[in-house]
């Protein structure tokens, strides 16, 4: 499989990230093995996890690092793979209560060390700030990150749900500084567009023109969250759910005829069209299922014309 150099990093990672969410929870020990293997055995070589996965399980808050960090001790390939985890969410409710500075020095650091010590490893591969408040200064973000890389806790960073402005200002503090940027961002991107609006909360949003129009300048790649939609691609959310929209119905449509001409499924063709971007794209995917993970996987064989990509996105 093709990798892909994070920016400012020596990480050369798969073009195709596999996310551990439901590890530890809907997912059991011997499958998350099996599942782990296919994918490495794929080329795969990026697993996504997070600080807060699963706090909306019972007893699941912890379960997908610990999971994880199991499962790669048991297959031995730890240094096959590079991990990634998150950090700095907002306050979720009685299941995962958070200070209202969850960007503070104090809360970042707690959730590094109870993160690597759930993974039980030495090191975090690709560190995220699961969200941005929009005002802690990144001049104080920028500082308190590096000085965890110093410390040998973590080794890249990345922006998970930042706007382009705020992240464009972090990587210009920290090449002011010679310093650490930001190596790769974390994004929902999706050949469909959900039905809600980014508004003035920084805490969530999907990649918008602004985004695009800077990680093209910068080549900075994006961990393309939900990269599946939900299912979309497969048939599910039509007639209701994030994605029901008409716009998102023409793209399935024209996906499930691209998928018959070139000879594979219309998931198929919705991740081959993120693979076809003008910045580098990392689609990121989540499933319990063997064949979706080949499915997913084999994506990358698929080649779109420029003609094609347009289409699609048309």
């Amino acid at each position: 499989m093709k990798k892909i150099k994070l920016s400012g990093s020596n990480i050369d990672v798969s073009v195709i990230s596999y996310g551990v969410a439901d590890f530890g929870t809907q997912i059991n020990e011997s499958n998350a093995d099996q599942l782990i293997s296919a994918y490495i055995e794929a080329g795969g070589n990026l697993l996504d996890t997070a600080h807060c996965y699963a706090f909306w399980e019972k007893n699941g808050l912890g379960a997908s690092e610990r999971a994880l960090g199991a499962s790669l001790k048991r297959l031995g390939c730890r240094d096959s793979v590079y991990i990634v985890s998150k950090g700095g969410h907002p306050d979720g409710g009685p299941a995962y209560q958070r200070p209202k500075e969850f960007l503070s020095e104090t809360t970042i650091s707690k959730d590094i060390d109870e993160s690597l010590d759930r993974l039980g490893f030495d090191v975090i591969d690709v560190y995220f700030l699961h969200r941005d408040d929009g005002h802690t200064p990144v001049s104080e973000i920028i500082e308190m990150l590096n000085s965890h890389v110093k410390a040998g806790k973590i080794r890249t960073l990345g922006a998970s749900n930042w706007s382009a402005d705020r992240m464009d200002a972090a990587n210009r503090y920290a090449e002011s500084k010679g310093l650490l940027g930001f190596s790769v961002s974390q994004d929902q991107v999706s050949l469909v567009i959900p039905d809600w609006k980014i508004t003035a909360d920084p805490t969530n949003r999907y990649i918008d023109e602004d985004e695009v129009v800077f990680h093209t300048r910068t080549q900075i790649p994006v961990m393309a969250y939900s990269a599946t939609a939900g299912g979309y691609f497969a048939g599910r959310g039509h007639d209701s759910g994030t994605f029901a929209r008409p716009e998102n119905t023409r793209k399935y449509e024209r996906c499930l005829e691209l998928s018959k001409e070139i000879g594979c499924t219309p998931t198929q063709v919705a991740i081959a069209w993120l693979l076809h971007q003008s910045y580098p794209v990392i689609p990121l995917f989540s499933s319990g299922s063997m064949d979706h993970v080949k499915e997913v996987m084999s994506s990358e064989k698929v080649e779109l014309s420029s003609a094609q990509t347009s289409w699609l996105s048309d």
